[in-house]
């Protein structure tokens, strides 16, 4: 039993498709198969079901599959550990950011760590906090920008990067012609805002809630910069963080909002459980210390 056909095991499960699995590895596709039928000869015993379009595992297979997966782990932990040891830092980070993570200059902070640690792979994704915070508990992210509203779930730590108050923004002869308003007084108006699971729409639906009430939400976008957009059409209140706002004061009619709780917080979340590569460790260090600057 050798670890290649291990990993492609590992991979044709994953994929559910040889052909996929050949491509992930940046092999050719009759050398995963021959060499899984290999790993299934010498264990007596058939992996995979290939009888219909989509490679299944077998019971034997879903049996062996987290054995599989864990001698991979444990090979690769003796890498990191070696590399760690020797003051290398190579491998690959995962890091996510909310589509409104403009303000926080990440693009800066990628380049900077890629300066100090070229060896290291890094892949960037853009999905609402919810998201992000299930997949840095799940090990498939090793940072994030979030949006938070409330305190993050156990097991993550988070460090404030911008704290503001949202605006509501209107076109100037929108239907708002005051300097300030309420809750109360953007019932029942349409409004546009981010979409679930963000932090300004918790936030901003958990307002609506403490005066019993349900915002009338007319048009979400992921991109804050889309409401600004909408709102100077003329089609309706947006939602906005306050540095969104003022940026764009000149085409709008700024209004605040009165009233606890509907502050925008973006912040870099991390995990505290489960192990960490040291690339995710050496990610997150350098990340925090360069915010702190």
């Amino acid at each position: 039993m050798e670890l290649h056909q291990l990993a492609y095991f590992v991979a044709v499960a994953e994929e559910g498709n040889f052909t996929r699995a050949a491509e992930r590895l940046h092999v050719a596709q009759p050398g995963v198969s021959a060499q899984v039928r290999r790993l299934e000869r010498e264990l007596g015993q058939e992996l995979l079901d290939r009888s219909g379009r989509t490679v299944r595992l077998t019971d034997v297979g879903a049996a062996a599959l987290p054995h599989a997966r864990a001698a991979l782990a444990a090979v690769q932990g003796v890498r990191e550990a070696v590399d760690e040891l020797a003051g290398l830092v190579r491998g690959q980070v995962a890091i996510g950011a909310v589509t409104s993570a403009g303000p926080v200059k990440l693009p800066d902070l990628l380049a900077g760590f890629h300066e100090r640690y070229p060896a290291v792979e890094i892949t960037l994704s853009e999905a609402n906090s919810d998201t992000m915070l299930a997949a840095l508990r799940e090990g498939r992210l090793d940072l994030a920008v979030v949006g938070l509203s409330t305190d993050p779930p156990p097991g993550i730590a988070t460090q404030v990067l911008l704290d503001e108050p949202f605006l509501a923004v209107t076109a100037p002869d929108g239907p708002l012609d005051r300097a300030e308003v309420g809750i109360r007084d953007l019932d029942g108006l349409p409004l546009m805002a981010l979409p679930k699971g963000t932090g300004l729409r918790t936030a901003l639906d958990a307002a609506f809630a403490r005066e019993g009430l349900t915002p009338r939400i007319a048009f979400e976008a992921a991109d804050p910069n889309v409401l600004v957009q909408l709102a100077t059409r003329g089609l309706g209140v947006a939602i906005v963080p306050e540095s969104l706002g003022r940026y764009h004061q000149a085409e709008l009619r700024i209004i605040e909002i009165t009233g606890p709780g509907l502050r925008g917080v973006l912040a870099l979340a991390w995990r505290t459980e489960g192990p960490l590569s040291p690339a995710a460790r050496a990610l997150i260090a350098f990340a925090r210390a360069n915010y702190r600057s």
